[in-house]
Parts: structure tokens; sequence; C-alpha cells
């Protein structure tokens, strides 16, 4: 296979596996092979076995980071974090992209950044959808108000209004207050529902400041 040939397969694809090359009647280990030279070459950043991302100038889109979560684990979706950031719920920038996972926690190191995972067990995985994170490119998200209480019930206090002010929470009247309880609700956990009425004490806080402006 020549890079040409590469370059026409994959497209504008931000990420690729090696599944996509495998189709039709090629050799399975020369395919192995040449996608080695490539990541020598510099061509190819590998992300994980048996993915890859092509490496500038070869780039036709950049890829964002929340997609290239999702594609190091299927089973997962941005959160934390990297969620609140998006949303502008905190002012910090996060170098690590966060997410939520139903399989093992892990921490990789790619090219293209640093990814964290966190485990949750399968109850607690749902309250993300699939955004369109760049112009044609979208990953699956948890919402602000499920990214919220992500990080309350990965994060040892999390439910201190301490912590919540630590967090410099900003922008809470974009939050859906009654899916926050609702969602605190179904967890079943009363940190959660501690979480929620002291996020909305903070969000009649920040809205009294606002009037007095």
């Amino acid at each position: 296979m020549k890079f040409e040939h590469l370059l026409r397969v994959i497209a504008d694809e931000p990420a690729f596996e090696t599944g996509l090359l495998l189709a039709g009647r090629v050799d399975p280990n020369d395919v192995r092979r040449q996608l080695s030279r490539w990541v020598k070459a510099g061509r190819l950043y590998p992300l994980r076995r048996g993915l890859y991302a092509l490496a500038p100038p070869f780039q036709k889109v950049k890829p964002h980071p929340f997609v290239i979560a999702n594609r190091l684990k299927h089973s997962s979706y941005v959160s934390l974090q990297s969620a609140l950031a998006y949303y502008g719920l905190i002012p910090d920038i996060v170098p690590v992209v966060t997410s939520v996972t139903t399989l093992r926690p892990q921490l990789c190191e790619t090219a293209l950044g640093s990814y964290e995972f966190r485990h949750v067990k399968t109850p607690w995985f749902f309250g993300y959808h699939l955004v369109e994170v760049s112009p044609g490119q979208e990953a699956f998200l948890a919402t602000p108000e499920k990214a919220l209480l992500d990080l309350a019930y990965l994060h040892p206090g999390g439910d201190s209004l301490a912590y919540l002010r630590e967090l410099r929470l900003q922008n809470l009247e974009s939050l859906d207050q009654e899916a926050l309880e609702h969602m605190a609700a179904r967890a079943g956990k009363p940190k959660l529902r501690r979480v929620a009425a002291h996020v909305a004490g903070l969000a009649r806080s920040q809205a009294q400041e606002y009037e007095a402006l």
C-alpha cells in the first residue's frame, strides 16, 4: 500500500483503525508493517493498539480532542472538568481530557494530548449525548448537569460547598436545575442530592449579584 492510497481511504477521518485498511485482498501483516514504517517516518501518530491519526502536514482536519477520547475507549463519554470547561461552567483551561467509562480506568499519553478515563458502574453510565464539537466532528459528551454530578460522584468531598466554590462555577443560569435534581435523585445517593441543593443556592447567589449590578 502506498501512502497516497492511505490518504484516499482515510479521507477526512480524524483517526482511523487498522481494520479500515484490511478490506479486500490484502495481507494483514503487510499492512501492519507498512503502518509501523509510517509511524517511524513521522507520518502517523500511534494512539493505541490499532488506532492511528495522520501527523501534520498530512491531516486534512485537525482531530478534536473529544473525538480522540471517544476513539481511545469506545464505551466512554467526555465529562468532568473537560465538559464543564466546554460549556463555560468553569473558567479553567483543562490540559487533560477527562472521560467516564464502564471499562477500567486509564491514563493515555499520546502525541495528540493526555486522556484520562474514570470508571463508573453501568447504572451511572447515562446523561450524555452526541455533540458536534468541531465542523464535521462529533463526540459523546456529558450534559452540563451530568458532568457536574460525575465530578462530585468521583471526587472525595465533591459534595462540600467549599469544593464547589473552589471550582469557581460560573454561568449557572444555563444549568437545568430540574434535570440536575432528577439525575441526583436517580443515583439514590444523598451526596449528589446535596450537590444539587448547593448548586441551586450558588445559582441564586449569582443571579442576585447580576441583578445588583
